[in-house]
């Protein structure tokens, strides 16, 4: 199964761009709502983090215990990482059997993620796609879609790979910058990579 990866710090749109190729019949994995879910479902992860934060990382009913997780990690990188250290391969082993559903049905798959190269999931993929905006435009959509301010937008900004780095590192690159039309971008990859899938 060809895979596409696609990412883009945060308020850069990936997201909207991943919707236009849902609405070409493509199917989507969003990476970081699966860690949310993993963090309930996945018993190798459940157990790594017990272990890891404690016990009273869970609740008695199996829901998982945000406030005492982020106490930890909050303002703290090598807690942060150790924690993504655990999510990650879950999300990875998650992704692996979603894809399964799909074999022969679609000409290719995409997932999405926030740290696609921070975490080293764009080696899951074919291609990589990165969305890129101007940080003074992210910020302000991220302050409105959040209701966020500018500092905490900076910090979170901050916990990704700089932008330049990213698109460095992607094969393929869609700018959304409220100056360029965002479909006709898209089409144009969708084509690029029906070329490019195996046939079936």
């Amino acid at each position: 199964m060809f895979k596409v990866g696609i990412t883009g710090n945060i308020g850069s749109g990936k997201t909207t761009v991943s919707k236009i190729f849902k609405v070409l019949g493509i199917p989507v994995f969003y990476a970081d709502d699966e860690a949310k879910k993993v963090m309930v479902t996945d018993s190798l992860l459940i157990a790594g983090i017990k272990q890891a934060f404690g016990n009273e990382s869970y609740f008695a009913d199996g829901t998982l215990n945000r406030k005492h997780i982020a106490a930890i990690v909050f303002n703290n990188n090598d807690e942060l990482t150790k924690l993504n250290a655990l999510v990650h391969p879950a999300v990875f082993r998650a992704f692996d059997n979603w894809v399964l559903q799909f074999d022969d049905k679609v000409p290719y798959v995409m997932k999405e993620a926030a740290l696609m190269f921070e975490s080293d999931s764009y080696k899951m993929c074919d291609r990589t796609i990165m969305v890129s905006a101007p940080l003074d435009l992210r910020t302000k959509r991220v302050m409105q879609r959040d209701g966020i301010s500018a500092e905490e937008v900076q910090s979170r900004n901050a916990r990704q790979f700089p932008e330049e780095k990213k698109r460095e590192m992607a094969n393929d690159l869609i700018i959304n910058d409220d100056t360029q039309l965002v479909i006709p971008q898209v089409l144009k990859l969708h084509q690029l990579y029906l070329s490019l899938a195996p046939d079936k």
